[in-house]
């Protein structure tokens, strides 16, 4: 599909119709949508399931400038993939990692929030982190403050990322192979090789060089009026249950939490259980036309 400066590859199971909600997936880093075939599956039984390769991976072409993967252009692929598979009827938002970043900052925009009926959300805002950051690091309390630093510390692979060449010669020499058995034993699951997965790794880091230090640095008080369905991975490393307090603020509608005992990536690892509790949430919802 083309969406501007790129071709997205969108896969979609079942047909769009009346009587289906439409939920659309945005994956994270280094992955492709690839990585939701498992859930999607699942959920194809009573949904119709959209996925797409983020711009620069997977089958997705990626955008002739570096500053091509900044928030602005993400939320207008995303915006392009839902006018194309539900133009008329507003869609179930699911986003993990780098992919729940571009949610939020979608549920944030009144330009599409309006097509969006809920947001099921793996990570925080860049925005409430950014506010945790901050309140821990202001109080009174050494607890606090360690926990801040320590946090810091634990991320510190983000800064990483954000250096000229050293992390692509890192994709290519060994992460890109490594990378299955790696998943795999975070997991605890067998994970399979993606086909694109050097090309993932290399190109989506630039989502953390043109996004990352300038939404945390030059934070926004922003909140939405979509429903949110937080699902927060017990046993996540990366997104610790610390940095989830008081997400609920982020919207004035309904909030939801579910816990599920996992990792980073559940979605692999739990698919049938995060399949349920997705499905459990949605279907308190009504078809309901784009205004």
């Amino acid at each position: 599909m083309n969406a501007g400066d790129v071709q997205l590859s969108i896969y979609e199971w079942r047909k769009s119709s009346s009587h289906l909600h439409t939920i659309v997936f945005i994956h994270g880093y280094p992955d492709d949508a690839s990585v939701w075939n498992q859930l999607a599956e699942q959920l194809a039984l009573t949904h119709h399931v959209v996925s797409y390769d983020v711009r620069g991976t997977g089958l997705s072409t990626a955008p002739l400038s570096r500053k091509g993967y900044a928030f602005e252009y993400l939320i207008a692929d995303l915006e392009h993939v839902i006018q194309h598979v539900s133009p008329n009827k507003k869609v179930h938002l699911v986003g993990h990692d780098w992919g729940a970043l571009q949610g939020w900052e979608a549920v944030f925009d009144p330009n599409i929030q309006h097509k969006i009926q809920s947001y099921t959300a793996l990570a925080p805002s860049l925005d409430h982190v950014r506010a945790w950051f901050h309140q821990q690091l202001r109080s009174l309390q050494p607890r606090q403050q360690f926990i801040a630093v320590k946090q810091l510390l634990s991320s510190s692979y983000m800064a990483f990322f954000n250096l000229p060449f050293i992390p692509e010669l890192s994709w290519k020499v060994a992460l890109a192979k490594r990378w299955p058995s790696i998943l795999s034993r975070l997991e605890k699951v067998d994970i399979e090789t993606a086909p694109h997965q050097l090309r993932n790794g290399v190109n989506g880091l630039e989502l953390y060089r043109n996004n990352l230090f300038n939404h945390l640095f030059f934070p926004k008080n922003r909140m939405t009026s979509v429903p949110v369905h937080l699902l927060s991975m017990t046993q996540d490393p990366f997104v610790p249950q610390h940095l989830l307090i008081g997400l609920e603020k982020s919207t004035n509608a309904q909030f939801q939490r579910t816990d599920i005992e996992a990792g980073h990536w559940g979605i692999l690892s739990q698919p049938q259980g995060i399949a349920e509790s997705m499905t459990n949430f949605i279907q308190q919802f009504k078809l309901a036309k784009v205004a």
